[in-house]
């Protein structure tokens, strides 16, 4: 069990509840911002590829996913799923609930209600501020890699991370 995360009451109630098809528009707006997309080092999909691959993520029990809210707005969400071979888990937020310490009271709620150990995140390096919100709920480096956005493209540097308990 995690310890949790002091919620200071000036910065909003933060909760999770399941995702749903409603959340979706407001998910891909959110993956549309090229600052967003530049500090996750993940490219934004146009609507319908999105759509479908939200429908393969909504369709797949293996997959725990979240929707994060904020003083009852949709913030983003987060996701436990596996990659090869691991469970990792990742969140993304809209810009404008950065800064907030909102994406570490979502992990941290989250890590209360998902048990699978060890989880593993991964970040962009230059992304410290992804970093440090997994640092801050007991994630630790256990390596670094690298990964390219497209085939042949440059190579992005990332931290690879694990909770252990």
């Amino acid at each position: 069990m995690t310890e949790t995360i002091p919620q200071p009451a000036d910065r909003g109630e933060v909760t999770l509840r399941d995702v749903t098809g409603e959340d979706l528009p407001i998910f891909y707006e959110h993956q549309m911002d090229p600052l967003a997309t530049q500090m996750a080092a993940f490219a934004s999909r146009e609507r319908d590829a999105f759509m479908a691959h939200w429908t393969k993520i909504l369709a797949n029990s293996g997959i725990i996913k979240k929707t994060i809210r904020c003083d009852g707005l949709v913030a983003g969400n987060i996701s436990c799923f596996e990659q090869l071979g691991e469970r990792e888990v990742g969140y993304w937020l809209g810009r404008e609930f950065w800064g907030k310490g909102i994406a570490t009271r979502a992990l941290s709620e989250f890590l209360g209600q998902v048990s699978i150990r060890p989880l593993f995140a991964r970040v962009a390096k230059h992304n410290l501020g992804s970093k440090r919100v997994l640092e801050k709920c007991g994630f630790v480096v256990s390596g670094e890699g690298s990964f390219s956005l497209d085939p042949g493209g440059s190579k992005i540097e990332e931290y690879i991370l694990k909770l252990s308990q």
